[in-house]
């Protein structure tokens, strides 16, 4: 048995352009990964689609004779119902076990060996899924939605950027939280309890199954400023329904920013505890 650890030096000076040069092409690895996937992504997609209009005519129930609910007219939740179902697929907010089983196979050795840190290489891949997911996943819902139902479309010209940038901020979120978890391999091997605990808390609290704006003002506040899970998929889908005046907007994607760098930062102290105490068998 021996212990396996890594130190990676943070790119500097003469280092940054083959930093990003490096990052950019794990990016585009992880884009043609997921393209050779395509009937998985249009099976995804019609049960997306199918998910969709259920959840729709739920919320457009909801709202009712009076045509609004917690903020929200019926155009608006209809908005909310199409592209969540598409930003769904672009966050990947279930199923990442990747990490995981390469810490129960010990196959995580190759990673800590390699000249890239496995946080950068991990999320690099995942940026580069999360591309090919726009693509495939997300747009189609975008146009089919109006095709049945009165959506919303965006009454300022920096509300698309601006949803845009929340959706990026959205990835790298849910990016640092699911490897968080898969970190917890670790030191449990099985991840099955905390991977449980994260399928249902994540839905109910990243406003997946009904927007947080449903819940009493003080609980969605609390939500939304003090845990990342908002920031996974309430807060760019507010920002593209505009719900809220464009001020409290670029606030809630500057919410998103600080926590992903802090999930980011909190995922590189995880890794370096790690793999001060991980023992690969045979080596």
């Amino acid at each position: 048995m021996g212990s396996v650890t890594a130190t990676v030096a943070p790119p500097t000076g003469a280092h940054v352009t083959p930093w990003f040069r490096t990052f950019g092409a794990i990016a585009a690895a992880g884009f043609r990964r997921h393209a050779t996937y395509r009937q998985a992504a249009v099976a995804g997609l019609c049960t997306n689609t199918v998910f969709g209009f259920l959840r729709c005519y739920i919320f457009l129930a909801a709202a009712g004779a009076a045509g609004t609910v917690a903020g929200y007219d019926r155009a608006q939740l209809a908005t909310f119902v199409w592209a969540g179902q598409g930003l769904l697929a672009v966050i990947a907010i279930w199923g990442w076990t990747d990490l995981a089983d390469r810490i129960r196979t010990g196959e995580v050795a190759a990673d800590l060996l390699r000249p890239v840190h496995p946080v950068t290489s991990y999320l690099a891949t995942d940026l580069g899924r999360a591309g090919f997911a726009s693509l495939a996943r997300l747009v189609p819902p975008l146009v089919v939605g109006p095709f049945f139902f009165a959506v919303y479309v965006p009454r300022h010209w920096a509300t698309v950027p601006l949803f845009l940038l929340s959706a990026l901020l959205a990835v790298v979120v849910c990016f640092g939280c699911r490897y968080l978890v898969n970190a917890t391999a670790y030191w449990l091997q099985d991840v099955r309890g905390p991977m449980i605990l994260w399928t249902l808390g994540s839905g109910v609290l990243a406003g997946l199954y009904f927007p947080l704006g449903f819940l009493p003002g003080p609980l969605e506040a609390v939500l939304r400023y003090a845990t990342p899970f908002p920031s996974i998929l309430q807060v760019p889908l507010d920002v593209l329904v505009e719900r809220e005046p464009m001020s409290t907007g670029l606030t809630l994607v500057g919410v998103q920013a600080g926590w992903a760098v802090l999930l980011l930062a909190l995922c590189r102290l995880v890794q370096r505890r790690a793999e001060r105490r991980l023992v690969v068998q045979g080596g």
